[in-house]
Order: C-alpha cells, then structure tokens, then sequence
C-alpha cells in the first residue's frame, strides 16, 4: 500500500481527537498533554490543503488552565466544526520540543512480511503520542 502524502486522522468524540476539524480557514488539531508536571495547550492550524500553517503552545501547571486556554483558541476558530482530517507531515519546536506528525520508517527485520508494502512507513504525532500505519484509515495506536 502507498504512503499517502496526507495523512487522514479519524475524529473520535470524548477520546485523543475529540478536538479536531474543520474552520473557515482549513483544518486544525487541538489538544492538551503532559508533560512531566506541566500541561500543554496546543492548537496546529493546517490550511484546507493539510499543510501546516502554525501552532500556538501554552504552558501550565494547571489543567483547568490549559482546558480554559484550549477552549478559547477552539471558539476564535470561525466556522469551526469537528470532524475527521488529512494533515501533511510537519514538525516545529516550541521552547526546545517538538510538535508535528513525523514520519518514522522501521528496518524491514521489523516489519511482518503480512502487512505488506507501506507497513514500514510510521508517521508518530508528538507529543501526544498518536501513531498512524497502513492501512490510512485514519485509525491511530498510542
């Protein structure tokens, strides 16, 4: 199977991606994730095309900060609806982290000659940790 220059991403209401969709001006993936003692708010914008136009990092010792930031970046988001996406890969670091859907091949003695082609290909989502494979069906393993 092909590696798919967009990576799909299925929304999934009350787990990992309850938070994304679409706005007026494209796509965007919001979240919130620890790390060590400190929350991070985190909105990607992507434009209609999947490719990455900014993000926007907080952080906070406080969860119900980093709720608050987070819904307040999502209801400035015009048009905002959510939903599934197809993002392409990208990486930015934000105060010496990084942020982005990286792809990540394995050596073929790590892959199961039954997966087939593609199955090398891993594309990882950091930090929250949210990894996709073939078969691109937008499904994602933590």
């Amino acid at each position: 199977m092909d590696v798919p220059d967009l990576i799909p991403v299925c929304h999934e209401p009350g787990y990992r991606t309850d938070t994304i969709g679409h706005w007026q001006g494209g796509q965007f993936f919001a979240s919130i994730v620890r790390l060590g003692s400190r929350y991070r708010a985190i909105l990607h914008r992507f434009d209609a095309a999947g490719r990455h136009l900014d993000a926007r990092v907080r952080s906070t010792e406080d969860l119900a900060e980093a709720e608050r930031l987070l819904a307040e970046w999502l209801d400035a988001l015009p048009g905002r609806e959510y939903g599934d996406i197809a993002i392409a890969p990208f990486s930015v670091h934000v105060d010496g982290e990084l942020y982005g859907l990286v792809r990540e091949d394995y050596e073929p003695d790590e892959v199961d000659e039954e997966d087939g082609e593609g199955a090398s290909v891993h594309f990882e989502l950091y930090p929250d940790c949210l990894g996709f494979n073939a078969p691109w069906d937008g499904c994602y393993d933590t």
